[in-house]
């Protein structure tokens, strides 16, 4: 439940925030960016100076607003009581965004991001609501070389576009520029460019959505390796910090992309961005939330295979547990699109003489995840798809180990019709994950990971007032009794210790067998050296490398510490060399008997996150 103090915070909204610095491929998409996060925050930029292929200066445009001031018409006459209006567009604001090319990309920095109005209540009260496309202008030249009117031509052209704001004044100008050949058909493009860039001022009855998909290679990508992006108000953006850590594949140690460091600044943002998107979007019905859920759905199934790859490529399981993995998670999709029955409240009458009660669920507002790497897909998935149906915002945080199949999920997210703001990715470790626990307009957290982080984390938020939810890691166990079916045990055993190379949540390290080891531990063995070791993406693969060298490093460690305490090894995987992958960072199956409960290697869990 919200109170109604914090729901009224929400909607008011009295700051602006600039937007948030990235690098972009060209100037047109850098000056679509500013111009989009401008309107979401209640306010026009403007280009102020321009040199076309050095620097772009943008300001902060009033949105329309003027100043009058009276003057004598004739001052020798003082009898006379006519003065003549004259007005000045306010362009004072102090907002300013200067874009500057550097190595063939495009660097936005913000030089001043404080403005001394308000905010544009309504956005189609700016004159810039009322710009014709190129498309428009075309046909005003058309229909006036044909004689028409300029009312009979807006009537037409509000026949394809009901939405226009445009006036006849507005026609007139258009056909005055055009009659004294200041605008050309031939010139119309070169002369519209930059009013292309801010189309989405016009009002529309929903939110701007797949911008960045209007960039054939945005600079993230253009990068090499790419860089991960954020996605911060509905646009994948590319972050301004010069810090970030590679992402290798396990089984190669080549760099597949790089993980920026999100900054402050930018971080804020996003929470601004899932801010002020919720009021907006806890008032859509749910049918509608559920819909795009059921879009979302359909575009999972569509690039499947995409996200396998790449959860292979970063993360090191086989594609077979990759598809797992996407499969699991769809799964938490299909059940936010019947989430309508689940968000109905309870009546009861007459629970006392002449009392009844009742109750309703609400949206808390903005929502956070903090993912591992273990499941690149499937945890996302259990997170952000059910609390944006519920009428929540979300800040997701993936891992820094392997982020590039969160990242798809919200392409296709976006692509389904989430409306920007309501999920936003953030990128980043320690830092980043402070900053979700401490931030005041982040309502509750849900964490998965090793106990350490998550009793910090859960911790540190609680006392912040949020509500948090920490699944932390565990030390599976089996128990064998004597009568158990070999095969079927010893089969169930291998998936669940080997599984994901041991990598996940659930991944079995403990075996107890009641009656004693000697009927099995042969057969264990056996079933173990089948499992054949080479890169996840090898159609003959059960077991890929571990996530990363420190984490085998780790694992050897642990192993050989039990060895060294009593264990016995009945089976070594740890100098296993995998052909034409020989610098991956694979570890074997491996099996120690003899395991006290006072042993290192029996206290850690092989899982790591």
């Amino acid at each position: 439940m919200m109170d109604i103090e914090s729901c009224t915070e929400l909607n008011e909204f009295p700051q602006m925030l600039p937007p948030p610095p990235g690098t972009f491929v060209d100037r047109e998409e850098l000056i679509q960016h500013v111009g989009d996060f401008a309107v979401s925050q209640g306010y026009v930029v403007t280009i102020k100076q321009s040199k076309r292929d050095r620097v772009v200066v943008l300001g902060c445009d009033r949105g329309g607003v003027y100043r009058n001031r009276r003057k004598p018409a004739d001052e020798s006459s003082a009898e006379r009581t006519r003065r003549r209006k004259t007005g000045s567009r306010l362009t004072n604001c102090p907002f300013e965004a200067v874009g500057k090319k550097d190595d063939g990309l495009w660097i936005l920095t913000i030089k001043n991001g404080t403005h001394n109005h308000e905010p544009i209540k309504d956005i189609s009260e700016h004159p810039s609501a009322r710009r014709f496309t190129e498309r428009e202008i075309v046909l005003i030249k058309e229909m006036t070389e044909a004689g028409l009117k300029p009312r009979q031509i807006l009537k037409r052209l509000r026949q394809n576009n009901p939405d226009l704001l445009s006036t006849p004044k507005h026609v007139y100008n258009v056909k005055a520029k055009l009659r004294q050949g200041n605008m050309t058909v031939e010139n119309l493009r070169n002369s519209l460019q930059i009013m292309r860039n801010f189309k989405s001022l016009r009002p529309q009855k929903s939110a701007v959505r797949n911008n960045y998909l209007a960039v054939t290679e945005p600079s993230w990508r253009q990068r090499n390796p790419p860089r991960v992006p954020n996605l911060i108000g509905g646009r994948f953006v590319d972050s301004q910090s010069f810090v970030s850590i590679d992402v290798l594949n396990p089984a190669t140690q080549q760099v597949i992309s790089q993980v920026p460091l999100t900054t402050n600044e930018e971080f804020k943002a996003a929470v601004f961005a899932a801010k002020r998107a919720f009021p907006l979007w806890r008032n859509t019905p749910i049918a509608t939330r559920q819909r795009i859920m059921f879009k979302f759905q359909e575009l999972i199934h569509r690039d499947i295979d995409k996200l396998a790859m790449n959860i292979t490529a970063e993360h090191g399981k086989t594609l077979k547990d990759a598809y797992g993995d996407v499969l699991r998670g769809l799964e938490e999709v299909e059940h936010a699109c019947g989430l309508a029955t689940l968000q109905m409240g309870e009546f009861v009458s007459n629970v006392s003489n002449g009392i009844d009660t009742y109750s309703i669920r609400e949206p808390l507002g903005v929502c956070a995840g903090i993912c591992p790497f273990d499941f690149p897909a499937m945890i996302p998935l259990w997170m952000f798809p059910l609390a944006v149906t519920c009428g929540n915002t979300f800040i997701l945080k993936p891992s820094e180990k392997d982020p590039g199949a969160a990242v798809m999920l919200a392409e296709l997210a976006v692509e389904a019709g989430l409306p920007n703001g309501v999920l936003n990715i953030v990128h980043g470790s320690n830092e980043i994950v402070n900053a979700i626990c401490d931030d005041d307009d982040i309502k509750a957290i849900s964490f998965v990971g090793p106990n350490v982080a998550g009793t910090y984390i859960y911790a540190r938020a609680s006392a912040k007032g949020k509500r948090i939810q920490s699944n932390v890691g565990a030390k599976n166990h089996a128990v064998v009794m004597p009568d158990a079916s070999m095969d079927a045990t010893l089969n169930a055993l291998v998936a669940a210790g080997f599984g994901a190379a041991g990598q996940k949540c659930m991944a079995l390290s403990t075996v107890i067998f009641v009656g004693g080891l000697n009927p099995w531990e042969d057969k264990l063995v056996e079933h173990a050296k089948a499992i054949k070791v080479n890169a996840g993406t090898e159609p003959d693969a059960d077991l890929g490398p571990v996530i990363s060298k420190q984490v085998k490093e780790q694992i050897c460690k642990l192993i050989q510490t039990g060895v060294d305490t009593g264990a016995k090894l009945v089976l070594d995987g740890r100098n296993i060399v995998v052909p034409a992958y020989e610098h991956g960072s694979f570890v074997g199956p491996t099996i120690l008997s003899n395991v006290a409960t006072n042993m290192e290697c029996y206290k850690v869990s092989l899982t790591v996150f």
